[in-house]
């Protein structure tokens, strides 16, 4: 019998316990089983540890809890991490505050093709609404219906089509889109292999594109990016951003067009230094 997951679901976070419970509800309700959950922590306190404890000990799901001290924002110091303790050949990369739909794992899993990547899609959620989501809203997948969201105050805007789109109407919007296809962590995924390969994140970035730098790097060495969001759904929870910082973002800014110029594929400030 192979007990080998069919994907590795790597999920970061940072003292959101109560947004990361509702993302665990989400991938207790999967129509995939076959994964295994990574949580890719960036130094949360113990009540993160705590409610992570609970889940491993009633639900089903497959969790690694991948810690380090709190030293800033180091996100991709963790997620380089929790890279290495995925035992998966396939990586599905999205937030503690993103609410995966059902059929996310399934869609993942079937989009899937060699020398690619796929480029998700998530719907931002206001605040009200954010904290109106319950265990029972998510078991019956309501938060993603938009008559539920509607009935709530949402505004009516053209991005609902990504809740509402299936079929040839996603496939339509998903390639006459003018959106680019990028790595972006909230939901994407990619083989192992090919992570391993440009040697992962760079542990140099902050806050600010530290996820469409490797995504850059990929295309550099051939991956090609899929685009799936309107396929590939998962709604984002409402939270501040105290670690934004225009310095950060310079760097970042920085980095990334070297990266570009220098069509650098394998990163010497990765996983491997």
């Amino acid at each position: 019998m192979n007990l080998k997951p069919k994907v590795s679901v790597i999920i970061s976070t940072y003292n959101q316990p109560k947004w990361l419970q509702n993302v665990l509800w989400g991938y207790e309700q999967q129509t995939e089983r076959h994964f295994e959950v990574v949580i890719a922590d960036d130094g949360s306190t113990n009540e993160t540890k705590q409610l992570i404890d609970g889940f491993k000990s009633k639900s089903n799901l497959k969790i690694i809890h991948v810690w380090q001290d709190d030293h800033g924002f180091q996100k991709t110091k963790i997620l380089n991490k929790a890279i290495l303790q995925t035992t998966a050949d396939y990586l599905i990369f999205t937030d503690g505050d993103c609410i995966p739909r059902a059929d996310f794992v399934a869609t993942h899993l079937k989009m899937r093709k060699f020398n690619s990547a796929l480029s998700g899609g998530y719907f931002k959620l206001p605040k009200t609404i954010s904290e109106s989501i319950t265990k029972q809203v998510i078991n019956e997948q309501c938060c993603f219906e938009a008559n539920w969201l509607l009935a709530r105050g949402l505004k009516k805007t053209f991005k609902l089509n990504k809740l509402t789109s299936n079929g040839k109407k996603a496939w339509l919007l998903n390639t006459f889109t003018p959106t680019k296809a990028t790595f972006d962590g909230m939901n994407v995924s990619c083989w192992k292999q090919d992570v391993l390969d440009v040697n992962g994140f760079d542990e140099r970035m902050q806050y600010g594109g530290e996820d469409r730098e490797i995504g850059e790097r990929l295309m550099n060495k051939g991956i090609t990016f899929i685009q799936a969001r309107y396929s590939l759904i998962c709604v984002h929870l409402h939270h501040e951003r105290p670690y934004k910082n225009e310095d950060s973002l310079k760097k970042n800014k920085a980095i990334r067009q070297a990266t570009k110029k220098q069509k650098t594929i394998k990163t010497p400030y990765g996983i491997i230094q």
